[in-house]
């Protein structure tokens, strides 16, 4: 259900151990249940930053001067380890490499329930379910350094599904992949939220893949937030092309034909979704 929020941010600002420059200043937030949140910008904005505060990465892990609230599931990030908020809030990395070092799969997915110290019969659950979920079942007895890059970053989410978090992050999970492999990932992640109600909260630059499937899309820069927004408002503003945003094709194409006199009945975020309003207005005016 919506209307819930899941993660309340408040005032948040950090600046790592030794640097002058806070990566983070002032960001407030507040994100629902179910939601499907993009985080964009360009290098260096603080969506990477952002992403390991959800999880108490930061401050128990990453030092620095930590200033304002992070709630995640209710949970305060400042007075909870790492180990507690992991049950909640799962965080898969850019490179998936960095979250696979068992000989197998299987392996690899039960190692946080094992960690959690669960009965066998519930890791068992666990990692058939999360397995199933991300199509790896087949691949289970499979050693991670075997597998593409697609199918790392799939026993990568699994292993993270594996504990059942409410809240989902992923870390530009597609920068390692090749356009089909990104597609099937983003797709994963998309269906894990719709049909899980796993709140998604992705760092992502390729926009043409991700936007169609958002709810809303959070553009920073500089550590702050600059659009809030559904991807429709921030992907036809002006200050989303000043920031550098990636617009897709597709939108601008919007654009475009908007500025000749052609207005759509909505901004179309998909080739296909394009093409479908063309042909409604063509049958119009036949």
């Amino acid at each position: 259900m919506r209307n819930m929020a899941i993660i309340e941010i408040e005032g948040l600002c950090f600046t790592y151990s030794g640097s002058r420059r806070r990566a983070l200043d002032g960001v407030d937030l507040s994100i629902e249940k179910g939601e499907f949140v993009i985080l964009t910008g360009p290098s260096g904005c603080g969506k990477t930053t952002l992403c390991r505060c959800l999880n108490g990465l930061i401050p128990h892990f990453y030092h620095g001067d930590f200033q304002g609230r992070v709630i995640v599931a209710g949970l305060d990030t400042r007075e909870h380890e790492i180990w507690e908020l992991a049950q909640h809030v799962g965080l898969v990395f850019q490179n998936p490499e960095n979250q696979l070092f068992c000989l197998t799969v299987e392996a690899d997915v039960a190692f946080g329930p094992e960690n959690l110290g669960l009965s066998r019969e519930e890791i068992r659950k666990r990692v058939d379910w999360a397995l199933e979920a991300t199509g790896m079942w087949e691949l289970r007895f499979r050693a991670p350094h075997e597998l593409s890059g697609g199918q790392q970053q799939r026993a990568a989410i699994a292993g993270v599904l594996a504990m059942e978090p409410e809240v989902l992050v992923l870390d530009e999970p597609t920068s390692f992949l090749d356009p089909a492999g990104a597609a099937d990932v983003i797709a994963l992640v998309a269906r894990l939220c719709r049909e899980h109600g796993i709140t998604v909260i992705l760092a992502e630059h390729r926009l043409e893949l991700v936007a169609p499937y958002a709810d809303r899309i959070i553009v920073m820069e500089k550590g702050r937030i600059a659009l809030n927004g559904t991807p429709e408002e921030v992907l036809t503003s002006e200050q989303a092309v000043k920031l550098g945003v990636g617009i897709p094709k597709v939108v601008k194409l919007y654009g475009l034909l908007a500025s000749s006199g052609l207005r759509l009945p909505r901004v179309p975020l998909s080739p296909r979704e394009m093409a479908e309003l063309l042909a409604e207005v063509i049958d119009f005016w036949r």
